[in-house]
């Protein structure tokens, strides 16, 4: 069978391409051109040049075809676009996950479909299995705790994860950077790509101003109460539960509260932190179970990094998931992904409102 694999020049992606010929799968590689010229980012942005050629590299020394698909308008209107409306609407936006759902497990789907290619592969760490008693195919956990990425990927549907094999799910980080090694991979040393792909060398904020050509005006700090406690830079230089940069004297630390952009206030607290024990969250996707029915134990996740928490979920007429956690949770942020596992298995997920 031919696979299509999403090589972005870093060593995950290309030890994935290696076990999949391993494999004795048909393999073609594949670079996604996501950032166009304009937007100005040069030093180390994800599917750079150097990244294409560490790739190409790669491809070469496996012997396989290899092809860069420019995508820079369906990232701009999928990705970018997206987060500067969320922090212009007071969210806190997640652009990996807009970027796996659009892109990755979309766009580079069609083309795979246009290669003929029966399968995508990718460097994730996750493992994608057929569960013989329900049919459906499941997404679970990394075998390593610490490079798990299963919460970026709660979007996929049942077709996606049909067409989609992830080889790096058994390995740790180590064991994939002697794989790369071994193969004599230019790459087998290089760092971890971080945070956003498309900001580098400045702000969010300072980003979102350059790619808008906007300026977004100062306002009020308030207290809970609506007391003015200072002034602000511009509501996109905030989001729910910040501490740092806040720039205002109190007697306990602050952190942010609320983003109201039509009100253009802040509202800041004091103390430990504004705690939820319930959110909704919309946009929804199910992976192991087709809906919930009735009231369904989880664990669950509001960030990347947490630490999943015992909750109960449930989904009504619309399709929305409520959730009640066991113990209250710190700085619930409208916009982030809520993802909900049963041990290592993911239910699902949706974005919080």
């Amino acid at each position: 069978m031919k696979a299509l694999i999403a090589m972005s020049g870093g060593v995950d992606s290309s030890v994935a391409a290696y076990l999949m010929k391993e494999r004795g799968f048909e393999c073609v590689g594949a670079t996604m051109k996501l950032l166009s010229d304009d937007l100005g980012v040069t030093d180390g942005g994800c599917c750079s040049l150097d990244d294409v050629q560490d790739a190409r590299s790669v491809a070469d020394r496996l012997g396989i075809p290899y092809y860069v698909f420019n995508f820079t308008g369906r990232f701009r209107e999928e990705v970018i676009d997206r987060f500067v409306r969320a922090y212009e609407n007071g969210l806190t936006p997640n652009p990996c996950i807009d970027c796996n759902r659009y892109l990755k497990f979309n766009a580079f789907l069609r083309r795979a479909d246009e290669l003929g290619a029966g399968v995508v592969a990718t460097g994730h760490y996750v493992r994608a299995e057929r569960d013989e008693a329900s049919g459906r195919f499941l997404l679970k956990k990394a075998l390593d705790p610490d490079k798990d990425q299963s919460y970026v990927l709660y979007s996929l549907t049942q077709e996606q994860l049909a067409r989609a094999v992830f080889p790096l799910g058994g390995l740790s980080k180590d064991e994939v950077r002697a794989v790369a090694a071994r193969q004599g991979f230019v790459n087998a040393n290089k760092r971890d790509s971080q945070d956003v792909c498309f900001v580098r060398g400045e702000s969010y904020a300072d980003f979102i101003e350059r790619f808008t050509g906007k300026i977004y005006p100062p306002g009020d700090f308030v207290d809970e109460s609506g007391r003015v406690l200072g002034r602000h830079k511009g509501v996109i230089r905030y989001t729910v539960g910040q501490r740092r940069g806040l720039g205002v004297s109190a007697a306990e630390r602050l952190y942010v509260a609320e983003v109201n952009p039509s009100a253009n206030t802040v509202t800041l607290a004091s103390g430990g932190g504004r705690y939820s024990d319930a959110l909704t969250a919309t946009d929804v996707n199910l992976i192991s179970v087709p809906s919930i029915e009735s009231p369904m134990r989880v664990t669950a996740k509001i960030r990347y990094r947490q630490k999943e928490q015992p909750a109960t979920a449930v989904q009504d007429e619309n399709g929305d998931l409520r959730l009640r956690f066991d113990e209250p949770q710190r700085a619930i942020a409208a916009g982030q992904a809520v993802v909900l596992y049963d041990g290592d298995i993911v239910v699902g997920g949706g974005t919080i409102v």
